[in-house]
């Protein structure tokens, strides 16, 4: 066939794993009740350094008492950006836009650096800065050269139109809320980016504290205040910031059109501020950190108004759309849901005969679990016949059943919740069968198995390919099986004012107006019953403490009938941490936990930890509940968004597709233009995003970055990403995506564990695992070890995280690594490396040479994507 020139993209290592951390994160907080007792100790993480923190300490009690007009006045001075002489404007010429620095998005924050706010304006919507408080402009995009302090001059009568043809003025434009946490971790404050600058929205970017969240009280004590739902708090008190700003001047855009987005963890943020649009549950919360737009009044009620120009004006902490990627939520059903699709693959081969047991007991659990929501949806809002008379006209019961005769295709699942979630797969799948005209490089075979000539394939209809890739006559070629055959559209841009966002496929299907009734919690009934739950040889099953999601590679897993055995670094075999053997350590770790003796303690630990959780926070409140969009979607006090989009890729394993259909079902019955996208070969990431909008393959390599700069220079490879700190690096072409430090990663049993910063002279004598030989981080600290006289104690290079934890965790050694890889806080210190030593990361491509198209159209699109929502 023909060939075609593959774009070879690098990843290296290291900053792979960086960008990919959102989804392996766990999400915990233990940092304030892995000890007990109110004297002890327990360490957690602060963004990246390490601090002791005392189990007893406790932060700012809850506050009840009423907002006095005082207090209001003071949050809502303080929050004037007019009255802030700290904020500074820098001017992008190649954007053409305006950037705010850093400000802090409440009153009382207890962690400034993770409660701030920026914002990105397009340069038309801006006559230019004044610095002198006249009104009038004295710094224009024409005459500047440095950040300056003072207040943006608005052009009310500048028009921009944006890539799908919609005009927005000053005054029209949509704000783009970025939700980080990745991993739902803290995510420190950042500088809001210009990627909607073109298109006339504004962009903000926020930070907000997260699982590894540490404070000090005023007793000099640090406490954790990582709990839900902080989080989401701090994102929505950012979201009544530049509300507040807009409606005073200071801002351009419309309070009514503000729409949420992000990744992953982020997508998950996304999800949540669009779920609990404005609801009360989360004003105590706001209060507490001095939000503007929320108080307490005499009677316990709240009050969402601020004085404009000395009218009342409400602020909500809601958004009117949301376009969330990858979402990681809702976690209340997440775990029985993976395992219940896994269940329904007939041929799926599980790791252990645990992971395989534990299965059947959670699709049990949640064949039960929907059954008892009592769901229905309207057919004609999702598009689908789904009792199959013939009509989308009805309302209909939404019911797991068992039969294994019946539903054999499907592990014995069936019924109209299947019907539905595999209608929703067709429907995708019909959208890549009718895109296979995109799939370039296959090789195509005839009903003999004779591989096609070019022209014979150029003949080929649509459906001559739709036939032949469901007979399996096709053969994707190494690039296109990577690519993942035809590539789908993004999820498209910010949408006009009182519009669904365009763009989008594939397309959902039917109108969006929705007749069914929202879930209601009743006690739905199943047909028939699960198979008996007992492992094939009726013996009890061992765990391995790995169900469902992960596990250990192959190659380091062996299997009997009743019990687990880990293969060790030091190549002793143990029994890994299960309950029958009375361990407590995981199949992934050579060590028993560091803060049990037994397996008995972690169960009561936990049981002590569910009590907590279900008595209440200082408000009240069930954290977990907090955190479950489908209790305020559709429920009275909260503010539905008008649309949403939910893009999830269809074969990453971060995250169940009946995730996304719960929250799509729930936001049609509360009358929410609500779609999900299940994008065919979808992943999780930027290179899978450039999938979706580029009909381009794309081949990965990974290496060292000083071997793939070498590579990118003789034209083996187009585009690399790399640490950009080598020599020559002045002889690419190249653009800057982030930055990054180094961290010493030690277990919690390590000598060091307890220190707040290392200097390289400590680390003297020390075992270390570096990066592999061909990575510039190898030669950066090489060079600094042997300019100190140093000979480091080199235990291992290596390149694969997962690998470098596994020996970390035995508290024998240590691995410097780039401070934000999110490792687990409950197991790992991350120790800040001093003097920082900081470096630059970004894509190369060769320079002089001619860019073919295919290359050009990646690297524009690497340039333009927001990587943020995926970093800490």
């Amino acid at each position: 066939m023909k060939k075609q020139k593959i774009l070879a993209v690098l990843l290296t290592g290291a900053l792979t794993a960086g960008l990919a951390a959102c989804g392996s994160a766990d999400i915990g907080t233990d940092a304030s009740s892995s000890v007990s007792g109110s004297s002890s100790t327990a360490s957690a993480v602060s963004g990246s350094s390490t601090v002791t923190v005392k189990t007893g300490a406790s932060g700012p009690a809850a506050d009840t008492d009423a907002t006095t007009e005082e207090e209001k006045q003071s949050i809502e001075s303080k929050l004037n950006l007019a009255n802030n002489s700290d904020v500074t404007w820098s001017y992008d010429s190649q954007s053409d836009s305006w950037t705010m620095s850093i400000t802090c998005a409440v009153a009382n924050p207890e962690l400034e650096d993770y409660q701030g706010v920026s914002v990105n304006v397009p340069g038309a919507y801006v006559k230019g800065i004044d610095t002198d408080g006249d009104g009038t402009e004295d710094v224009t995009a024409d005459s500047y050269s440095d950040a300056v302090n003072g207040t943006l001059v608005i052009d009310n009568d500048a028009k921009i139109t944006s890539e799908n043809g919609q005009v927005y003025t000053a005054s029209t434009a949509p704000v783009v809320i970025n939700t980080g946490a990745a991993g739902y971790s803290a995510q420190e404050n950042q500088l809001a980016s210009s990627t909607y600058a073109a298109d006339g929205y504004i962009n903000v970017a926020c930070g907000n504290r997260g699982k590894q969240s540490t404070a000090e009280n005023s007793d000099g004590e640090s406490y954790y205040t990582g709990d839900a739902p902080l989080c989401l708090v701090d994102q929505k008190n950012a979201i009544r910031f530049v509300k507040y700003n807009i409606l005073l001047g200071n801002l351009p855009g419309n309070t009514e059109y503000f729409v949420s987005t992000g990744g992953s963890g982020g997508g998950a943020h996304a999800t949540m501020v669009a779920a609990t649009s404005n609801n009360s549950d989360f004003y105590d919360y706001e209060i507490e950190a001095g939000a503007v737009g929320v108080y307490r009044n005499e009677d316990g009620s709240y009050s969402t108004a601020v004085s404009v120009n000395g009218t009342d004006a409400e602020i909500s902490d809601g958004v009117w759309g949301c376009i969330a990627y990858s979402a990681i939520s809702s976690l209340a059903e997440a775990d029985m849901a993976m395992a219940f699709e896994y269940n329904l693959d007939t041929e799926y081969s599980f790791n252990t005969d645990f992971q395989k047991q534990l299965a059947t007991y959670l699709s049990q659990e949640y064949m039960d679990y929907i059954n008892d929501q009592n769901l229905s949806v309207s057919e004609a809002a999702v598009g689908f016949d789904l009792n199959e008379d013939g009509d989308t006209d009805d309302t209909v019961s939404l019911t797991i059943e068992y039969d294994e005769n019946k539903y054999a295709d499907t592990n014995g699942y069936g019924g109209t919740y299947l019907t539905l979630y595999l209608d929703e797969f067709e429907q995708n799948l019909n959208w890549y069968l009718e895109n296979l005209d995109y799939a370039d490089g296959w090789t195509w075979f005839d009903t003999d198995g004779n591989a096609l000539t070019d022209d014979e394939v150029a003949s080929m209809t649509t459906e001559d390919k739709a036939e032949a890739f469901l007979e399996g006559r096709y053969a994707k070629s190494e690039s296109a099986d990577n690519a993942g055959g035809p590539g789908g559209s993004a999820g498209g841009s910010a949408p006009a004012a009182g519009q669904a966002p365009s763009g989008g496929n594939p397309p959902s299907g039917g109108d969006s107006t929705s007749a069914g009734n929202a879930p209601s919690g009743g006690n739905g009934t199943s047909a028939g019953n699960p198979p008996d739950s007992q492992g094939s040889s009726g013996e009890d099953i061992a765990s391995s403490s790995n169900a469902m999601t992960g596990g250990m590679p192959e190659s380091q897993v062996t299997s009997s009938s009743n019990t687990q055995s880990a293969q060790l670094p030091s190549g002793d075999t143990e029994k890994a941490g299960t309950p029958d053997q009375g361990t407590t350590q995981s199949a992934d770790s050579s060590v028993d936990s560091s803060n049990y003796s037994t397996f008995d303690e972690i169960v009561e630990a936990y049981k002590e930890d569910i009590a907590s959780i279900e008595a209440g926070d200082k408000y009240g409140n069930n954290i977990v509940d907090l955190y479950n969009p489908l209790n305020y979607i559709g429920d009275d006090d909260t503010d539905g968004p008008t649309w949403t989009r939910i893009m999830m890729g269809a074969s990453e394993g971060d995250m169940s597709m009946f995730s996304s259909l719960n929250l799509q079902i729930a936001w049609l019955n509360a009358g929410t233009d609500a779609e999900i996208e299940w994008q065919w070969d979808g992943g999780h990431g930027m290179i899978d995003a450039f999938h979706e909008t580029c009909d381009i393959p794309v081949q990965l390599f990974e290496y060292g970055s000083n071997r793939a700069q070498s590579l990118v220079s003789t034209g083996k490879l187009d585009v690399a990403l790399v640490n950009m700190e080598f020599y020559n690096i002045d002889q690419f072409e190249s653009h800057e995506l982030m930055e990054d430090d180094y961290s010493l990663c030690v277990s919690r049993t390590h000598p060091l564990a307890g220190e707040t910063s290392v200097s390289l002279e400590k680390l003297a004598q020390e075992n270390l695992i570096f990066y592999n030989t061909d990575s510039v981080q190898n030669l950066t600290f090489m060079t600094r070890f042997r300019a100190l006289g140093i000979q480091p104690h080199i235990l291992m290079h290596c390149s694969q995280l997962y690998t470098t934890l596994n020996f970390v965790r035995a508290g024998t050694c240590s691995a410097i690594l780039f401070s934000s890889l999110a490792v687990n806080p409950r197991d790992f210190r991350m120790i800040p490396i001093e003097p920082r030593i900081v470096n630059k990361f970004g894509i190369i491509w060769k320079a002089g040479d001619y860019i073919p198209l295919r290359t050009t159209k990646f690297i524009q699109f690497a340039k333009k994507y927001d990587i943020t929502p995926f970093v800490k």
